[in-house]
């Protein structure tokens, strides 16, 4: 991305386009970059250490001693300020009120190599929307579980709507990718239990002993698990349905668990 002095007032200018273009999936992958849109957002990654590629945020701001505070980070990154006019900002923002801050971060997805035990990972398989995974993620962080696993083709952790969900526990829960087939390999050295959730063949969850290191894997929204992923599991368990819905929300259901799984 290029680089400019002085206040951006042309929403044309390159770098404002770079940024913008970030809301594709593919120029995220291409760059290794994200946004994140708040200030406590920007500050909050900033306290776990994350690398700001460019702190944007309104001219009129900039005398704060928060602003100042994060755009010295940025600079400390290797990364570069940016201020701003209103009409730049709300070019840039996804909000029909629009933050006055937006952080423009390289992504860190770590690999299965990376995955220590711990006390609970969150394995998901072919999970497919951005709130869901951004409130699991937030979850995993509120619960003080270990981190998430994507399995095979998972929406992106690093979109707008996904980080959004999140609100800043992105920057502190590992996210690991990989295939189906080699979590699935990596799964049978796994030291404690592996429990996949779905309706069939599966007792009530809480008729478990849920002893740690634990691996909880969940399934697709519509199709759950898959056929290979629920017999590489340890134990099939199912949240009862009293009422007349047949499923919960992924999210609601993945909360539910680690709090059974992590209550001692």
């Amino acid at each position: 991305m290029s680089g400019e002095t002085g206040v951006i007032t042309s929403p044309a200018n390159q770098t404002i386009k770079d940024i913008r273009a970030l809301e594709m999936r593919k120029r995220r992958k291409e760059t290794g970059l994200f946004m994140a849109e708040g200030l406590r957002t920007v500050i909050e990654a900033m306290e776990m250490g994350a690398h700001l590629e460019h702190v944007v945020y309104l001219t009129t701001l900039s005398a704060r001693p928060d602003i100042k505070k994060v755009r010295d980070y940025c600079i400390s990154c290797g990364g570069r300020p940016l201020e701003v006019t209103q009409a730049v900002l709300e070019k840039l923002s996804h909000k029909d009120n629009p933050q006055a801050v937006i952080g423009v971060f390289r992504q860190a997805l770590k690999t299965l190599n990376d995955v220590k035990p711990g006390k609970c990972w969150v394995a998901l398989e072919e999970v497919r929307d951005p709130g869901n995974l951004g409130t699991i993620i937030r979850t995993i962080d509120g619960v003080g579980a270990s981190g998430v696993i994507l399995i095979g083709n998972c929406c992106d952790p690093y979109s707008v709507e996904a980080v959004r969900a999140t609100m800043g526990s992105l920057f502190c829960v590992p996210i690991v990718t990989a295939s189906a087939e080699d979590f699935i390999a990596w799964s049978k050295s796994w030291p404690g239990l592996m429990v996949g959730t779905t309706l069939q063949d599966s007792v009530d969850y809480r008729s478990v002993e849920y002893k740690q290191p634990l691996l909880l894997v969940m399934g697709n929204e519509q199709a759950g698990l898959t056929d290979p992923m629920r017999t590489a599991c340890h134990s099939i368990v199912r949240l009862p349905m009293n009422g007349r819905a047949d499923s919960l929300n992924l999210s609601i259901a993945t909360g539910v668990m680690l709090y059974r799984m992590l209550e001692n």
